[in-house]
């Protein structure tokens, strides 16, 4: 039997508050995002689209969607197989350009820097990133490559 996820949340153009919509460079872009028993996320456009740059936008949600998923799936990998992560971190990098006559992401390259306990397996540890980025439902999603640029460093030596 196939596995049924179902998510929810309602989204609000907050921007009605300042008026209604007019012309293209006077409408505000703030919005909220709600989704029952969680706190309510707050964001706008990206500033190059005229939104608030103090805001989270789109764009940067679906980065840090690819980003979480990798390493949430990533940790629950190591967790499997016995692999101790002492930290992890990843600079995720996204590209947006015209691909089709469309703006869309063309790409997503994550940085994971993951710290393993002394003695840890760091070759396992590193070929797990190609299982977790199989494993990523956010990435299983989307229709632009993401891929993952990761690098292990042993406690030991990061002491």
């Amino acid at each position: 039997m196939a596995h049924v996820h179902s998510y929810r949340a309602t989204t609000i153009w907050t921007g009605a508050a300042n008026g209604p919509l007019g012309g293209y460079n006077s409408y505000a872009r703030d919005w909220s995002a709600e989704i029952a028993g969680k706190p309510i996320l707050h964001g706008s456009a990206d500033a190059a689209f005229k939104g608030d740059a103090a805001r989270h936008n789109p764009e940067d949600l679906l980065l840090v969607s690819l980003s979480t998923c990798h390493m949430l799936s990533y940790l629950a990998l190591c967790a499997r197989v016995g692999i101790a992560v002492v930290a992890y971190e990843d600079a995720a990098e996204g590209t947006m350009a015209i691909k089709d006559k469309r703006m869309r992401f063309t790409e997503v390259v994550l940085h994971p820097r993951v710290t393993i306990a002394a003695g840890a397996d760091a070759e396992r540890a590193m070929a797990l990133h190609e299982q977790a980025q199989i494993e990523c439902f956010v990435a299983n999603s989307v229709n632009f490559p993401v891929r993952h640029e990761a690098s292990i460093i042993s406690a030991a030596r990061a002491a």
